[in-house]
C-alpha cells in the first residue's frame, strides 16, 4: 500500500505545509499556529529534518560527504519515522490540532531530483499518516532564490545541491537543484490533493485563504483542549503507539 490512502481515524488534526526553500511556507504555518492558539486550539508544531535519533548521523555524513542518493534517502526516512511515533500521532490521539513544517513530500521531491525512484521512495513512506489538509505554496524560481539568495552570505553543500554536480558555483546549483524541486512539486498537486497557495501575494492575504481552508478541514472538530496540552513534549510518556 502507498503512503496517504486512506484517513487516519485520530481524533487530532494534521495539518502541513510545503514548497521550495522560499516558498514562505514558515512563515505561514508560524502564523497559523499563532492564530490557532488564540481562538483556544491546543496545537503541536513540528518540523522537517529535527529527530535527535539521527541528527548527529546526518551531520557527521554530510560533513564527509558519505551520502549516497539512497542513504540520503533512508536518513530522512528515519527521522520521519521517528518523529511520527513520538511528535505526530501522540497529539493526534491526544485530539490536538498538529501543525507540521515539511512533510513527506519534501521527500518525494528532494529525493527524486538526487535520483532515487519515485515509486520506491513513495513506498518508503507508505506507513504515513494521511494530512487532513495539506498546504503546498507555490512560488516562481527567480523569487524564491531571490529571497534565500538576498539574506544568505553562503549556502550549505547539500542544502545548494553541490553533491550532485549540476554546477560549480554554490548559487548556479541551488537554482537548479530548487528548480528541479519544483518540478516535481508541481506534479504532486493532483496526485495528493495538495491545497496550492500562491505565494507571491502578500503575507496576510496568503494567509487569510490558509485560514479559510483550515476553518473549513476543521469543522466538526472541538477545540476543548486536552489534559496534556499544555505539556506536548511529554507526550510519548503519556500514550503508546499501535
Amino acid at each position: 500500500m502507498g503512503p496517504f490512502e486512506k484517513k487516519h481515524e485520530y481524533p487530532g488534526k494534521l495539518i502541513i505545509v510545503e514548497g521550495i526553500d522560499g516558498s514562505g511556507k514558515s512563515t505561514q504555518i508560524a502564523l497559523l499556529k499563532k492564530w490557532l492558539d488564540s481562538q483556544g486550539f491546543s496545537v503541536f508544531f513540528t518540523e522537517w529534518n529535527s529527530s535527535d535519533l539521527v541528527k548527529e548521523t546526518t551531520r557527521e555524513s554530510k560533513k564527509k560527504n558519505l551520502l549516497t542518493p539512497t542513504t540520503f534517502s533512508l536518513l530522512h526516512a528515519t527521522d520521519f519515522a521517528d518523529r511520527l511515533n513520538y511528535q505526530i500521532i501522540p497529539p493526534l490521539k491526544a485530539g490536538m490540532i498538529v501543525l507540521a513544517d515539511r512533510y513527506a513530500y519534501t521527500a518525494f521531491a528532494r529525493d527524486v531530483v538526487r535520483g532515487v525512484s519515485p515509486v520506491w521512495v513513495r513506498n518508503l513512506y507508505s506507513f504515513a499518516v494521511k494530512p487532513d489538509l495539506a498546504f503546498y505554496f507555490d512560488v516562481p524560481i527567480q523569487i524564491a532564490c531571490d529571497r534565500i539568495l538576498s539574506g544568505r552570505a553562503e549556502l550549505k553543500f547539500h542544502e545548494a545541491g553541490m553533491d550532485l554536480g549540476l554546477a560549480g558555483d554554490p548559487r548556479d546549483s541551488f537554482r537548479i537543484f530548487q528548480s528541479r524541486i519544483l518540478e516535481q512539486y508541481k506534479s504532486m498537486i493532483d496526485e495528493f490533493s495538495l491545497t496550492p497557495i500562491d505565494a507571491t501575494l502578500e503575507i496576510h492575504d496568503q494567509q487569510e485563504i490558509v485560514r479559510e481552508a483550515v476553518q473549513s478541514a476543521l469543522k466538526g472538530y472541538s477545540k476543548k483542549r486536552t489534559l496534556h496540552a499544555k505539556r506536548a513534549k511529554v507526550f510519548w510518556r503519556k500514550f503508546t503507539v499501535s
